[in-house]
C-alpha cells in the first residue's frame, strides 16, 4: 500500500511539471531592449487565430536576460519565440529565438 501511495505520489509530480514546461514557451515582440542592464521588454502575443483581428495587445512583460549575449542578436520590433521563469516576481529570460 505505501509503494503505491509513492508511485501515485511521483507521477502526479511527473505530470505537474511537464504541464508548466508546456505553459512557458510564448511568442511576442520586442518593444524594448536594454542592453547595458540585460533588459528586454516583450509584448506578449496571442497564439492562434481566435481574435487575431481585433488588434488587442498581449500583457507588455519586462525580463532580465540569463545571458546578456541573447540580446545581441534581436533589435525592437522582432517577432520572437521566448521562454522565460518567475523567481521572487522578477522574470527571467532563458530562451529567446528570432522568428522568421
Amino acid at each position: 500500500m505505501g509503494t503505491t501511495k509513492f508511485i501515485l505520489a511521483g507521477a502526479a509530480v511527473v505530470t505537474m511539471l511537464a504541464s508548466n514546461a508546456f505553459a512557458e514557451d510564448m511568442t511576442g515582440m520586442i518593444t524594448r531592449i536594454d542592453r547595458l542592464n540585460g533588459t528586454i521588454s516583450i509584448q506578449q502575443t496571442q497564439k492562434g487565430t481566435v481574435g487575431a483581428s481585433t488588434g488587442n495587445a498581449g500583457a507588455l512583460q519586462e525580463y532580465k536576460a540569463k545571458d546578456a549575449a541573447m540580446l545581441d542578436a534581436v533589435h525592437a520590433g522582432d517577432r520572437v519565440s521566448y521562454t522565460a521563469t518567475e523567481t521572487n516576481g522578477t522574470g527571467t529570460l532563458t530562451k529567446l529565438q528570432k522568428q522568421k
